[in-house]
This record gives structure tokens, C-alpha cells and sequence, in this order.
């Protein structure tokens, strides 16, 4: 599980601008929201629940083979729960996302402007097709307190076939 999440953190830096605008220096309690990870040596496999084998929209026939290379993995780190919460829902509602995850309880160690900080951030992983990315960073920058949000993307090389075409249906080209 160390490892896994070591290969995680350094998919994340560095993290540059968390630097929060005046509007946004709000906190919030982190909720009783639970995230369930499986990790594996290397590999991070996230249960959302939603497509089933005999899901119509998980399992679509005529929607290739399930084949990763056009599905990315996207992550964003925001302030607190509430910023989390409201980006995830519109990001899905503006379907530039299939699914997002929110993850409390991160530490960010960063420099910023020459000064050594440290804060408590909530992680978004976000699954899209690739070719949505570059919509997807424009809206997270328009809407996120942060001078210079984190927005970092990575293909996804393998996965489960019948959720891949799940975020391919669920998210246009």
C-alpha cells in the first residue's frame, strides 16, 4: 500500500500555485465520505460501483474492445471538501467526467514564491477520455480558488474493458 501511494505522490509534484484567493480561505469539516482503494505492487485500482457486467451503459456493445489508450486519469487538488464537492458535481454534470473521487486528508509539501508551505488538501481523481482533457483543465481553471491550480492528466494503460466503455459513454468525444 506504501508504495502505491509513493508512486501516487510523485505523480503530484511538484504542486505548484496552492496558493488560495482571498474569496476562498473558507474551511470546511471533512464529511464522513468514504473512498475505497484497492492498491497493488504499482497499481491503483479505484471501485465506484457503477457499471456492472449487465449494465447496459458499463458493458455497450459496439463500443470497442475496451481498449485504455483513449482514457485518462486526471488529478486536481482543492482547498477543502466543499471546493472538492462542487467541482466533481459540475465536472460530471458538464460531462467532461465519468467519475470523480474525492479523497480528504491530503498533505501537500510544496514551495511557493520561494517559501517552504504545507497544507491539507482534498484530491480529486478524475476518469475521462483523453481527447476531453485540455476542456477539462480550461473549466478547472476557471472555477478553482487556487492562482494556479494542480490539473495533471495520465493516459490509462490498462483497466477493467466494461468500465472503460463506461467512461467512453459516459463522457462525449
Amino acid at each position: 500500500m506504501r508504495a502505491a501511494w509513493a508512486a501516487l505522490s510523485l505523480l503530484l509534484l511538484p504542486a505548484l500555485g496552492r496558493r488560495v484567493t482571498p474569496a476562498a480561505t473558507a474551511t470546511t469539516a471533512t464529511t464522513g465520505m468514504a473512498t475505497t482503494t484497492t492498491a497493488t505492487t504499482g497499481t491503483a485500482t479505484a471501485t465506484t460501483g457503477r457499471a456492472t457486467a449487465g449494465d447496459s451503459a458499463g458493458d455497450s456493445a459496439g463500443d470497442g474492445s475496451g481498449d485504455s489508450a483513449e482514457i485518462s486519469a486526471a488529478f486536481v487538488t482543492c482547498p477543502n471538501v466543499s471546493v472538492a464537492t462542487e467541482l466533481a458535481r459540475a465536472l460530471v454534470q458538464q460531462r467532461l467526467a465519468a467519475c470523480v473521487n474525492i479523497i480528504p486528508g491530503v498533505t501537500s509539501v510544496y514551495t511557493w514564491q520561494g517559501k517552504l508551505e504545507e497544507d491539507s488538501e482534498v484530491l480529486l481523481m478524475i476518469k475521462t477520455r483523453s481527447s476531453r482533457v485540455p476542456a477539462l483543465s480550461d473549466f478547472v481553471r476557471s472555477r478553482h480558488p487556487y492562482e494556479v491550480p494542480e490539473v495533471l492528466a495520465l493516459p490509462v494503460a490498462q483497466g477493467n474493458p466494461p468500465y472503460l466503455r463506461w467512461v467512453r459513454h459516459s463522457v462525449p468525444p
